[in-house]
């Protein structure tokens, strides 16, 4: 019997029932906890799970998961050398950010473009709060410039005035949806835009920061139909890569992976490398600094001395 992980609290599991059409519960079996001790979570969301057969009375025990096609994966924040995985099987990425009122950094939504890049997740930016931009049109137009040239949509929308809606609707269709980003961008408010039925719980900022507070405590596939799921997840404050080795890096992102063919060295890390096609590019104006500026920070993470 198969079904699909919909939501994870401790050693408990919702589990979707396609032949059956119906929700299920299920606990996690031992050897299944021992073997994913490298992850905070050997059972994610959205995990396709063959289970036991049922006991009058009793859960399911899930006994095997199956091959997961990708996963969007990050470093665990409370235990080190582990990791988290923040939902699996994925069709499409949402990663929602807001220019201001929480104002969220390009670095974060590169680093989350990069793991998307490494695990094949077609992603979005979806740039929340647009009815805020006038206040502040310079802080706007320099967050959308980063991201213009690259091979990833754009979508300015608006929970407050439905500004875009429609056109986050249209991508929900009969795929799998992770929605990611730090608390307080409107995670919740715009799937609640998108399915009122729903009706999830939202929350503001806190007085003192500016900083979201959380609302949702655990990640959620959230039924539309039979073949459109969305997955709300908790506020991330900091996203760590995983296990990516320094040359790996650059070929994430798609401007320097491009280039990179034309550099002298194959193994060139585009630091200070004679003949970087990288740095050319840099030096005219094909490469955006602010992103490569980010790619340096990620070789930083790994090894101090590449700071510049």
């Amino acid at each position: 019997m198969d079904g699909i992980v919909t939501r994870s609290t401790g050693n408990h599991y919702s589990i979707w029932l396609p032949y059956a059409k119906r929700m299920t519960t299920a606990q996690l079996a031992g050897k299944l906890r021992m073997q994913g001790l490298k992850h905070t979570n050997p059972v994610a969301v959205g995990d396709r799970v063959r289970l036991s057969e049922p006991i009058p009375g009793q859960p399911h025990t899930i006994e095997e998961i199956h091959d997961r096609k990708n996963y969007l994966i990050r470093t665990s924040t409370q235990l080190d050398k582990q990791t988290h995985i923040l939902a699996s099987n994925l069709d499409g990425l949402w990663i929602v950010a807001s220019v201001l009122k929480p104002r969220t950094s390009t670095g974060f939504v590169d680093r989350i473009l990069v793991t998307a890049e490494a695990y094949s997740i077609p992603a979005c930016i979806v740039v929340n709060k647009s009815d805020l931009w006038p206040e502040h049109p310079e802080e706007a137009q320099q967050f959308l410039s980063h991201f213009r040239d690259l091979p990833y949509p754009i979508l300015s929308v608006s929970a407050e005035t439905g500004e875009g809606i429609d056109d986050l609707r249209d991508w929900l269709d009969s795929k799998t949806t992770l929605v990611c980003g730090h608390s307080g961008v409107g995670k919740s408010t715009l799937i609640n835009a998108l399915v009122p039925a729903l009706d999830l719980k939202t929350g503001g900022l806190s007085d003192k920061h500016q900083k979201g507070k959380h609302t949702t405590t655990f990640a959620e596939m959230l039924f539309i139909n039979e073949k459109t799921w969305i997955i709300d997840t908790p506020g991330i404050k900091e996203f760590g890569l995983f296990d990516m080795q320094d040359e790996q890096i650059g070929d994430f992102f798609p401007e320097i992976f491009r280039t990179k063919r034309k550099c002298r060295f194959s193994n060139c890390l585009h630091t200070n490398e004679p003949g970087c096609a990288v740095l050319e590019g840099l030096e005219s104006g094909g490469i955006n600094p602010d992103r490569y500026k980010n790619y340096l920070q990620m070789l930083e993470s790994n090894h101090p001395e590449y700071r510049r």
